[in-house]
């Protein structure tokens, strides 16, 4: 029975297809080496879009080297436009930040499907009337070793997606919310940081950001020093993140040496970072028993250092009004550093508005956010005052 519902499915949302006209590019010529250029575009597979969407594309386009700060390299995304006709001057673009899913290239979200949560968060987007861009972020899906959690390299990522889907793909408008989640939501935050100087030409309205990671000095020594709170699966995801951080600064920097961060113990998980996705590794992690204090080195802060500095933000004042979704039994990003990021962005001169959802946990604030978030948006949108909340109460 489920073979037949995927294939009615698959064939409802083929015949929605032809029943639209496909945006052409703007111009068939040849891309200009410059970053923010669309290199490739073409139609995505219909098992990796969104279901009810219009048409969707992968994209690849070429974005500034985030790790050097210079040259050139290629990264992926979808683009993904909502069903029907756009509105006069374009839909307005929500530029989508994933969540952690590995470093190896077969774990970019536009190599595979989508999750049954990202599927209804997207979908309520496209239902807002937004575009989404999504990049894979550099490394992911394409060249290189993908520098995880690097601030910039995200960032880059992010806004270059977004300049080449303006650039060379029609009905879109430069009227952008930044959205992210995990990962994503430190992404987000850093593009929005980065834009006035590196993409001063992108109308950004506002950002979205649930279960963001704050990798200031205070919370890094917090998290390193806490009492260990494992998932409701056994695993305790720091483990999984650390190794991660480790596996892209080995492919990044051949003089890291990840025995002064990781025991013996951890070590076949260490090398099966840099080559399964995130789900894969979190078994690995609690087949093998891996903990804080059997798989980290005392001297693990020191080797992931240099990892850790390019995790930070260039600033913390934006220029936008900032939303921050926190659940709070978050496991996997502490919600004392996501509420010590609210405290200093507000203090720093960031508007922002923060929400703490009682029981809720890393993934569950992504759903649990979205009413907030769209009076959020729509009050940014409309050019309208964000009310802030520096200090969330739990509801």
């Amino acid at each position: 029975m489920k073979s037949v519902s995927r294939f009615v499915v698959a064939v409802s949302m083929l015949a929605l297809a032809a029943c639209q006209t496909p945006p052409q590019p703007k111009s068939p010529s040849a891309p200009v080496q410059v970053s923010g250029a669309l290199m490739q575009y073409q139609p995505l597979a219909a098992d990796l879009g969104v279901t009810g969407s219009g048409p969707s594309y992968s994209i690849k386009y070429l974005s500034t080297n985030g790790v050097t700060g210079a040259g050139l390299v290629p990264v992926t995304g979808v683009v993904i436009y909502p069903a029907g006709q756009a509105p006069k001057g374009g839909w307005p673009v929500v530029a989508w930040a994933h969540g952690t899913v590995g470093i190896a290239h077969s774990c970019a979200p536009s190599l595979n499907p989508r999750s049954p949560r990202d599927q209804t968060y997207l979908a309520e987007w496209l239902h807002r009337g937004f575009a989404i861009v999504a990049t894979d972020y550099q490394g992911l899906g394409g060249e290189g070793t993908h520098p995880y959690l690097n601030a910039r390299a995200e960032a880059y990522s992010v806004l270059d997606s977004v300049r080449a889907a303006l650039a060379s793909l029609p009905d879109l408008s430069n009227n952008i919310m930044i959205v992210g989640q995990s990962q994503g939501g430190g992404a987000a935050f850093a593009s929005a940081a980065y834009a006035p100087v590196y993409a001063p030409a992108l109308h950004i309205r506002g950002v979205v950001a649930t279960g963001i990671p704050y990798m200031s000095p205070d919370v890094i020594k917090a998290v390193l020093h806490a009492k260990p709170q494992n998932s409701a699966s056994g695993i305790d995801p720091v483990v999984a993140y650390a190794l991660l951080i480790g596996a892209s600064q080995a492919g990044l920097d051949p003089a890291f040496k990840p025995e002064q961060a990781f025991t013996e113990r951890a070590m076949p998980a260490f090398h099966a970072a840099s080559e399964i996705c995130a789900r894969p590794l979190m078994e690995q992690i609690k087949t093998e028993g891996l903990t804080r204090a059997n798989a980290f080195k005392p001297t693990l802060a020191q080797a992931l250092a240099p990892a850790i500095k390019a995790m930070e933000f260039p600033t913390l004042r934006l220029n936008v009004p900032l939303f921050v979704g926190i659940g709070a039994t978050d496991r996997d990003v502490a919600p004392q550093g996501q509420l010590m990021l609210v405290k200093d962005a507000c203090q720093a001169g960031t508007v922002v508005q923060a929400h703490l959802y009682k029981g809720q946990d890393h993934s569950q604030a992504v759903l649990a956010s979205m009413q907030d978030s769209a009076a959020f948006t729509n009050a940014v949108m409309n050019g309208e005052a964000v009310q802030p909340v520096c200090k969330p109460v739990a509801q």
